[in-house]
């Protein structure tokens, strides 16, 4: 096994050890990652950037137990990921992690009020509970007036905010965003992502975002890319979008060692 961080691994909130993924592809295997090492401390909030297709999707979907790894393994705190059945998964994410996509996937037949309690009623929270919950949220992402309204009636950047409210309508430690403002025009992108940003704050979060926007992730407490199956810590200040960054690891938890992905599971998309 590879060396995983510079960071103390006391600090660590999320860790991967050695994660590997690979798929079949044709007559080969297409390998995403190879011993990627990575460590988040409670608190933070950690930038991914990358090209389409470098998996940075997939490696948000491992952390969150979504897809299971080839190889390697993923800690939140002391639980790991890999061995708890699908059903405990499904427990533990609506516990401890919140999720935002690009796409909002709000239930259009349901009211804003109703989509940011789901996750409370898959418990089988009192209702009247649940939608108390989710109209605390609503009102911290600046749509309680907004409540009773299906998503279909709602803006785009009020729709994210419904999803925002829905990720953390349970008190989860913490928050994967994918390309949260993807979706968005710059204006509104922006304004979703203070709100974000104040959220993080707000709800002491540790938070992990997937965007293409450097000009978002140079916000952020660190900025990684993801390249070749590694993950590169980059200096995000003061470069451009098509720059390339330098090749490094420094305090990453990475490591460029090269080995061959094992174990590989069901096939699925980059």
């Amino acid at each position: 096994m590879t060396e995983v961080a510079r960071i103390d691994q006391g600090d660590a909130f999320l860790r991967t050890e050695d994660l590997c993924k690979a798929f079949p592809s044709g007559n080969g295997t297409l390998t995403l990652f190879r011993d990627l090492n990575l460590t988040v401390r409670r608190g933070e909030m950690v930038a991914i950037v990358g090209e389409s297709g470098s998996g940075k999707s997939t490696l948000l979907h491992m952390l969150a137990g979504l897809d299971r790894p080839s190889a390697g393994a993923v800690y939140f705190g002391s639980t790991l990921l890999g061995k708890l059945t699908a059903g405990q998964a499904a427990a533990f994410r609506n516990r401890e992690i919140g999720y935002v996509w690009q796409m909002h996937y709000l239930l259009p037949e349901f009211t804003a009020l109703e989509n940011a309690a789901m996750p409370l009623l898959a418990r089988n929270m009192p209702k009247n509970q649940a939608f108390a919950a989710a109209a605390r949220l609503l009102d911290e992402v600046g749509l309680g007036q907004r409540a009773s309204h299906r998503a279909g009636e709602l803006s785009g950047g009020e729709q994210q905010r419904v999803a925002f409210a829905r990720a953390l309508v349970a008190g989860p430690g913490l928050l994967l965003a994918d390309e949260p403002t993807g979706s968005l025009d710059a204006s509104t992108a922006d304004s979703v992502f203070r709100l974000l940003t104040q959220l993080h704050t707000a709800h002491q979060l540790t938070s992990i975002l997937v965007t293409h926007n450097l000009d978002l992730a140079r916000r952020c407490d660190r900025t990684l890319r993801l390249r070749d199956g590694q993950l590169q810590q980059i200096p995000v200040a003061g470069m451009q979008p098509d720059q390339t960054p330098p090749e490094s690891t420094a305090d990453t938890g990475t490591s460029n060692v090269q080995s061959s992905c094992v174990r590989v599971q069901a096939p699925g998309p980059a």
